[in-house]
């Protein structure tokens, strides 16, 4: 096969398929402009490649979002946020207006990206998910989002939304076609199950935990199907 059909080749996928256009806004280039530098030191100094895929995960009892990179064939923690504000305590979100923050596992798409947000800069995080609106939960719009207020959403102070943000737009600009996003109400090892034993919500935290092991298992984020109405892996 010659270079010059290789070349028309790869020129025409380009045409035909050509990589979503990314969300935008000048307040997100600027902070872009900002962040991303400093961004970068910090990734090379740790040893990641910018381009290199993310994954999220979120610990609502410790105020903790997490953002790992891929090095090599595992992601490795890179930095870990604290969450200025969820509402509704533990336990996932099953209605509109019930004023909680879900759990669950979730994908973000570019699609999700909101840069020109009331709330600075936010990112949707999928609710409701199959498994969600097999069970009809209801409500939308939750969000990863600045200004450090909300009601159902996961609210950062505008500084750790910058960077959280602007990881994730780095991270489609590279290629990545979706972020995987696990959200769970604490780290899942038997010591805070039994902790949490007699909270009304463990027969759903049970089916969150063969995911929650799997990835402390193989650092690498996990793909669900459903069995039911509920989580399986």
């Amino acid at each position: 096969m010659s270079r010059l059909f290789l070349t028309l080749l790869f020129s025409y996928l380009i045409i035909v398929n050509p990589r979503p256009k990314l969300p935008d806004s000048k307040r997100a280039s600027d902070v872009r402009a900002t962040v991303w530098p400093r961004l970068q030191r910090e990734l090379n100094d740790r040893g990641f490649k910018g381009e290199a895929p993310i994954y999220i995960r979120i610990f609502k009892d410790q105020d903790a979002l997490e953002v790992w990179k891929k090095a090599g064939n595992k992601y490795q923690l890179f930095k870990t946020y604290e969450i200025c504000y969820y509402s509704g305590n533990l336990g996932t979100k099953t209605k509109k207006g019930d004023n909680k923050s879900p759990e669950g596992f979730y994908s973000i798409e570019p699609k999700q990206l909101n840069p020109a947000s009331k709330y600075y800069l936010a990112i949707n995080v999928g609710y409701p998910n199959k498994v969600e609106q097999l069970k009809g939960y209801t409500g939308d719009a939750i969000m990863i989002h600045g200004h450090c207020a909300s009601i159902g959403c996961y609210a950062m102070t505008d500084a750790r939304i910058e960077e959280i943000y602007t990881l994730v737009y780095k991270a489609f600009e590279a290629g990545q076609q979706k972020i995987n996003l696990d959200i769970f109400p604490f780290r899942m090892d038997n010591a805070h199950m039994d902790f949490y034993s007699h909270q009304p919500y463990m027969a759903f935290w049970k089916t969150l935990k063969p995911g929650y092991e799997k990835f402390e298992k193989t650092h690498m984020p996990v793909t669900y199907y459903i069995k039911g109405k509920n989580y399986a892996f």
